[in-house]
């Protein structure tokens, strides 16, 4: 497995496989076993696969978690290399924002994809991670890039922009990766889920998927209903015996249903609706941010 941690060395990778279907995977690191379902999908997609890594400043707010963002490089690429991946690609600041981040020409997707959600609760987020995408993009020139359909509005994002910009590259999904035993079984694996050492932050972190099947649970019992009635009356059930010093770690940051297709708004749930949700987990002092998402089916 190559490691390309320099431009030049970057440039000729991508020469010597112009022949070849390259897939990118582009991770912040701190690989989980989704990440790595992620590169085991692109070795059947592709004949060489690049899996980057970079934890990109432009996306995170001034008072976000980047300084405490996991980092586990070698970890990280010891599991790239188990994986079979062809190269790790290590961009640096320098590489990625030459001229500093407040000089850099930025990549803004449309207002109405990100004035909800993740793009409400993060102002200029997506701004971020659409700048750094396509910046990934260029330098790798990869023919398909594999991302992970729990981070739903940033894919939806992504595949707007390719199809604006015009950018030769086929973005795929993958479908969700949960925790599959211990104290998170259920929940979305996530780069976060790290700081999750308390027990009562694990059983808080544990109601975003709960909620959610409860919701999807009264859809597929009514039919066609209220996001209103059925959020509410979700979170009645899923609460109703859970303890309060673990209730009160769960701060709902935002729950809402949108259109699959169109990714916009819908006051009624009925197959083809995607539920998403992000919580803060934790004490005040000490929260840990999580998102999920549930597509009816």
């Amino acid at each position: 497995m190559q490691r390309l941690e320099t431009l030049e060395a970057t440039q000729a990778f991508v020469a010597a496989n112009r022949t070849h279907t390259v897939a990118l995977v582009p991770t912040m690191g701190a690989l989980h076993e989704g990440h790595r379902a992620l590169i085991r999908h692109a070795k059947t997609l592709a004949d060489i696969v690049v899996v980057s890594i970079y934890v990109n400043p432009l996306q995170f707010g001034p008072n976000e978690d980047l300084a405490t963002y996991p980092r586990t490089l070698e970890d990280d690429a010891a599991a790239c290399q188990a994986e079979d991946a062809d190269a790790l690609f290590l961009p640096t600041d320098a590489m990625m924002y030459p001229n500093g981040q407040l000089e850099q020409t930025l990549v803004a997707p449309p207002i109405s994809l990100t004035n909800m959600a993740c793009g409400a609760s993060r102002p200029g987020h997506f701004v971020g991670v659409c700048t750094v995408v396509l910046k990934l993009f260029n330098l790798i020139q990869p023919t398909i890039a594999v991302f992970g359909e729990k981070d739903a509005q940033q894919l939806t994002i992504l595949k707007r922009m390719v199809a604006d910009l015009n950018v030769p590259v086929q973005l795929i999904g993958h479908p969700i990766v949960r925790e599959d035993q211990g104290p998170l079984k259920g929940l979305a694996l996530s780069s976060r889920n790290k700081h999750l050492v308390d027990t009562l932050d694990q059983q808080a972190a544990l109601l975003l998927n709960e909620w959610l099947i409860a919701i999807e649970t009264l859809v597929k019992q009514s039919g066609p209903i209220s996001s209103y009635t059925s959020f509410g009356t979700a979170r009645q059930q899923v609460f109703a015996n859970i303890d309060p010093t673990v209730a009160e770690r769960f701060k709902l940051d935002y729950l809402l249903a949108v259109d699959d297709a169109t990714f916009q708004p819908v006051d009624t749930l009925k197959p083809g609706v995607r539920l998403l949700m992000a919580a803060h987990i934790g004490s005040s002092e000490n929260t840990v941010r999580l998102i999920d998402n549930r597509l009816l089916s």
